[in-house]
């Protein structure tokens, strides 16, 4: 039998039209499976978590049907409370499927340590922006009798003396001992 006969014979013909009526039931059969296993057009709407203990914040994701995971805290703010949520991910408002986990950010306890730099023998003019880049902020400045006009001589935190290496929370106000340009006595 030749292939042109073939092609156009009656059990090709047949043999064809179950080959395409098999492709669409299985078509058909998998939407319907895959519709009904991954709840098409069903979401849960992500509330708004910012500002919230982490038990509110666990409530409300679970009366909405969502998985709550915690990220590593970030930089403490002072506008929200301690151990609040400060950032979500996804934000409020988003459609998400179920059992979606939702990722938040807690404010820390306090703000976190940093290194206090070798400050003695520099200027007060390298001292500041040094200070400052790290997120201390200056508090009182103090002069007394010394050659080195404006020469850091001590490093103070609520009066207790500070050493190069000790660690101080972000935005704590360190005081300063400047010289004033004059010989001591």
């Amino acid at each position: 039998m030749s292939l042109i006969k073939f092609l156009t014979s009656k059990t090709f013909f047949l043999n064809l039209l179950l080959a395409v009526v098999a492709i669409f039931v299985i078509s058909y059969l998998m939407l319907k499976w895959l519709d009904s296993t991954t709840n098409h057009g069903e979401f849960e709407t992500v509330p708004d978590l910012t500002g919230n203990s982490i038990s509110v914040a666990k409530a409300a994701l679970e009366e909405n049907s969502l998985v709550m995971e915690i990220q590593d805290s970030a930089n403490y703010n002072p506008d929200y409370p301690k151990f609040a949520v400060i950032e979500q991910d996804p934000k409020a408002g988003f459609k998400v499927k179920e059992n979606r986990k939702i990722y938040i950010t807690l404010n820390p306890s306090g703000y976190r340590k940093v290194l206090v730099p070798e400050l003695t023998d520099r200027t007060f003019r390298q001292a500041k922006p040094t200070l400052e880049a790290l997120g201390f902020q200056v508090g009182t400045i103090r002069y007394v009798d010394n050659i080195g006009k404006d020469m850091v001589l001590e490093v103070s935190h609520d009066g207790e003396e500070i050493k190069p290496g000790d660690m101080l929370p972000k935005t704590s106000k360190i005081d300063l001992v400047l010289g004033n340009g004059n010989r001591p006595n």
